[in-house]
């Protein structure tokens, strides 16, 4: 068990050693993201208690360290549960710019830490590669906010029975787009 840690350990002293500047930059755009996220998503009361910090610390850190791991679901469900929590238990309003800066931050987190997965620590890469990927990203965060914002308008104007059985069968919709993806992955 001991000599495991400790060549768990030099392989991490080894990939420091080798790591470069693009790929530390980008996992540390993970952890900053999933930071954000977390002061965006849970209650300023808890965030305030250092033992609750560090802990929301290491849960942004994980897919920053591991990002080919479940790390990054982790953290994500982790935000979610405490943007619910400061909804319900703590009774803060949903406000349009929290959610639009939470789902922001969340995706933003997402896809860096999908970067992170398929670049190696001691990958040389042009500055380019992340800069196009962070734009590209942020225009999908443009065109998402815009679609809410006008979905937002319509629902005030069509509200009622109707805009609630289309919701669901929307949300039923792609869930059952989901499944069938995941199954036609793991067939191939």
């Amino acid at each position: 068990m001991l000599s495991a840690v400790t060549g768990r350990v030099d392989r991490w002293k080894t990939a420091l050693g080798r790591a470069t500047a693009v790929p530390f930059i980008v996992r540390c755009g993970v952890l900053v993201t999933g930071l954000l996220a977390f002061g965006v998503a849970w209650p300023i009361e808890l965030l305030s208690s250092p033992r609750f910090f560090l802990t929301v610390a290491a849960v942004a850190l994980w897919p920053a360290l591991a990002p080919k791991g479940r790390g990054g679901t982790a953290a994500a469900l982790v935000v979610i549960a405490g943007w619910l929590a400061d909804t319900t238990a703590f009774g803060s309003p949903v406000t349009l710019m929290r959610v639009l800066a939470l789902s922001t931050l969340l995706y933003l987190a997402h896809t860096l830490t999908a970067l992170a997965a398929v670049l190696p620590y001691d990958a040389i890469v042009n500055f380019d590669v992340p800069g196009l990927w962070i734009v590209r990203s942020l225009v999908v965060v443009l065109i998402s906010a815009v679609v809410i914002i006008l979905a937002l308008g319509l629902t005030a104007d069509l509200g009622g029975d109707a805009f609630e059985l289309a919701t669901l069968v929307g949300l039923g919709a792609a869930a059952i787009v989901t499944m069938v993806l995941a199954r036609l992955t793991r067939r191939e």
